[in-house]
C-alpha cells in the first residue's frame, strides 16, 4: 500500500461536514468506525470518546485544506505540522498479504501501522502524514476546497494540469448550469435594457420632430 493513500483518511473524516448545510454525518460511534474502511481492528477500538475527539481532529484538517485553498502555503503547513507533532506515526514495512506474481515473494511496502492508543490518534496520525506526503509530493495548490456552493467539501486535486475546482462530476455539473443560466439571464437583462434604450431614443426622437 502506497503512503499517499492515507491522504484519503484526511479527504473522508472532513467530508463528514458539510457546515453551509449544517449537516453532519459524525454523529455516532458507528460512524467512526465506518471512516476506516478495511481497518477492522483499528475501527473496534472506537468508543463513544472518540466521536468528540474525531471532531477535533476534523476542524483541523478543514483548517488545513481552507489555508490551502485560500493560498496560504505556510499557514496550511504550519497547521498540518502541529498535527504531526501530536499525532506521530509508527511506519512499518509489510508484505504478507501481498505477493508477486511471478516469484511468490512478498511485495515490500511502507505501511504505517495502528496507533496503540486510541481510535482517534490512530485515525490523525494515518490522516494526518497521508496528507503531508501529498502536500510535499504535489505541492499545497492540490490541497482544496470545493468551487460549488454551498458544498466547500474537502479533494486533492490530481489532475494533470492543476485544473479541479470541484469535489465531484456532480458539483462540477451543477456549477456549471449554474453559471450558464446566470450567463443567460444577463445576455437576457442587457437585451431588454438595449430594448427600452432603443425605444426611449426612438420616442425622444419622435417627439422633437414634431
Amino acid at each position: 500500500m502506497e503512503l499517499a493513500y492515507y491522504s484519503d483518511y484526511a479527504v473522508r473524516l472532513v467530508n463528514t461536514e458539510e457546515p453551509a448545510r449544517n449537516k453532519d454525518s459524525l454523529t455516532s460511534v458507528e460512524a467512526v468506525r465506518e471512516l476506516f474502511g478495511e481497518s477492522r481492528q483499528a475501527a473496534r477500538r472506537a468508543t463513544d470518546a472518540d466521536v468528540t475527539r474525531f471532531r477535533s481532529v476534523r476542524g483541523r484538517l478543514r483548517a488545513v485544506f481552507a489555508a490551502a485553498d485560500e493560498g496560504d502555503e505556510t499557514r496550511a503547513v504550519d497547521l498540518l505540522n502541529s498535527l504531526l507533532l501530536e499525532f506521530p506515526v509508527s511506519p512499518q514495512i509489510s508484505g504478507h498479504d501481498f505477493r508477486d506474481d511471478d516469484t511468490g515473494r512478498p511485495k515490500w511496502h511502507m505501511h504505517l501501522a495502528d496507533h496503540p492508543s486510541n481510535a482517534t490518534a490512530g485515525y490523525a496520525a494515518i490522516a494526518a502524514m497521508g496528507l503531508a506526503i501529498h502536500l510535499t509530493e504535489y505541492g499545497v495548490d492540490r490541497l482544496g476546497l470545493c468551487q460549488a456552493p454551498p458544498c466547500r467539501n474537502a479533494y486533492l486535486d490530481t489532475s494533470t494540469n492543476r485544473s479541479r475546482r470541484y469535489c465531484s462530476d456532480r458539483c462540477a455539473t451543477r456549477a456549471n448550469v449554474a453559471a450558464y443560466r446566470a450567463r443567460k439571464r444577463l445576455e437576457t437583462e442587457r437585451s431588454q435594457s438595449t430594448g427600452r434604450t432603443a425605444v426611449s431614443t426612438h420616442e425622444a426622437t419622435a417627439a422633437a420632430d414634431r
